[in-house]
């Protein structure tokens, strides 16, 4: 089991932006790699405050994560920041050490060139409830831009390949360095040297790619998971961007969602209720067979457990809320209409509810409580 965000970085769940900031400099500090160098443990440690922060620094992510926990962002090539090496990681220091943290460890947080990473892509994948309930496997196509066979770069000149340039200012608190990304190569520390002509201006070309999409049970419409890798490629034999699938849940024809339950409406007609009956039902799990006790009323709930949503969170799963409506009909035979003429008198046929024949909004509230 993944070891809690907020434990990782030392923090309360309420914390705020500022304070998830200060913590992750804190840890990135303590445990970066050129300060402990060949400890393995001290640099795991590193890679786990960069993947908390990823996610707690982000205010839809951190939402996700506290909703569904890890598994909003794992499941087949997902992960929040599980897909993140140590040059994404160093990314993370412009903004957490104001565009570089000159002076130390090695001359700059990192201690070596910057590679460039590509541009993300996104897209959109519809699914079925059922598909939904039980995870699904997708494969699309996706085109992407790659690098063009026969690019060669050159070490760039303005920034001799670090991808940062660096200012040294005097302030009131002393000389301060600071970098910033070098504007000639993008900070990818290369500059295109050759290209073949049906390349662009950055050698690539574009190519579409079929990918092969994981989907954990238990998804909700607007999610979004990321395969790591298959975004652009980065000029400069840089790291591919991520590929951004948002989640979008098609409607059910009779099946309403609610969180991980499920709420069916089930209507029988007024013999069944008096005398009662089974029915059978589908659900996203298949076929299911429920029984109708005699002098069923309109608007009783049958709860079938666990025949819901899967918990993302993999807390079990959610249920099945069967809701009973007796349905009265709008014609009668002269038969009919003779047998419920006699029975309007009948004390059989008067409405006497029963403690447990609750109102509607009572066994609403039962549902939740």
């Amino acid at each position: 089991m993944k070891d809690d965000f907020y434990d990782i970085l030392g923090i309360a769940k309420g914390a705020s932006a500022a304070e998830i900031k200060k913590a992750y400099r804190k840890k990135a500090i303590e445990y970066h790699p050129d300060k402990n160098p060949g400890d393995a443990q001290a640099e795991e440690r590193f890679k786990k405050a960069a993947e908390a922060y990823e996610i707690l620094s982000d205010p839809d992510k951190k939402a996700r994560y506290d909703q569904y926990g890890h598994q909003a962002f794992e499941g087949g090539g997902f992960g929040g920041g599980g897909g993140m090496n140590m040059d994404d990681i160093f990314s993370q220091f412009g903004d957490i050490f104001g565009g570089g943290f000159g002076g130390g460890f090695g001359g700059g947080f990192g201690g070596g060139q910057r590679r460039a990473k590509g541009s993300n892509l996104r897209i959109r994948v519809s699914l079925s409830l059922e598909e939904i309930a039980q995870g699904v496997e997708k494969k699309v196509k996706v085109k992407r831009k790659k690098q063009a066979q026969g690019t060669t770069y050159k070490t760039c000149g303005t920034c001799n390949g670090q991808g940062q340039v660096t200012k040294i200012q005097n302030t009131i608190l002393g000389r301060m360095q600071t970098a910033a990304t070098c504007g000639s190569c993008r900070g990818a520390g290369q500059t295109i040297d050759q290209r073949p002509p049906n390349a662009d201006a950055d050698g690539m070309v574009p190519h579409e790619e079929t990918v092969s999409i994981k989907i954990p049970a238990g998804v909700v419409d607007g999610m979004q998971l990321k395969v790591s890798g298959k975004g652009n490629d980065a000029p400069g034999n840089g790291v591919s961007g991520d590929l951004i699938v948002a989640i979008q849940e098609q409607d059910h024809p009779f099946l309403q969602r609610e969180g991980d339950n499920l709420h069916f409406d089930l209507y029988v007609g007024i013999s069944d209720a008096v005398l009662g009956t089974s029915k059978e039902i589908d659900t996203v799990s298949g076929k299911v067979r429920i029984k109708i006790e005699a002098g069923a009323q309109s608007g009783k709930i049958l709860r079938l457990r666990n025949k819901g949503i899967p918990s993302i969170n993999g807390y079990g799963s959610g249920d099945l809320l069967v809701h009973l409506n007796v349905w009265t009909p709008k014609t009668l035979s002269k038969e009919q209409r003779e047998f419920f003429e006699k029975m309007k008198d009948d004390a059989h046929f008067e409405p006497k509810p029963e403690k447990e024949d609750k109102s509607f909004f009572e066994k609403v509230k039962d549902m939740f409580s």
